[in-house]
């Protein structure tokens, strides 16, 4: 899986132009999501299965991981 397959890509609405910003993208069909650096987008990527993301994502708003 590489960047090619990333159909669109979103920047974070908490990313605010500091140290700490992040793209989220998702592939078509919906496969995939990737994770990168909005500063460095050549830098390299997190996938993560769909289901995976969604465990990230209920693991934040839950308050089981912490985000800063």
């Amino acid at each position: 899986m590489t960047e090619a397959n990333i159909t669109t890509w979103r920047k974070s609405t908490k990313s605010s132009g500091g140290a700490n910003c992040v793209e989220v993208g998702h592939s078509e069909p919906a496969t995939v999501v990737g994770v990168r650096d909005t500063k460095d987008r050549a830098g390299g990527m997190i996938l993560l299965s769909p289901a995976a993301w969604r465990v990230f994502i209920d693991g934040i708003k839950d308050g089981g991981l912490s985000v800063s």
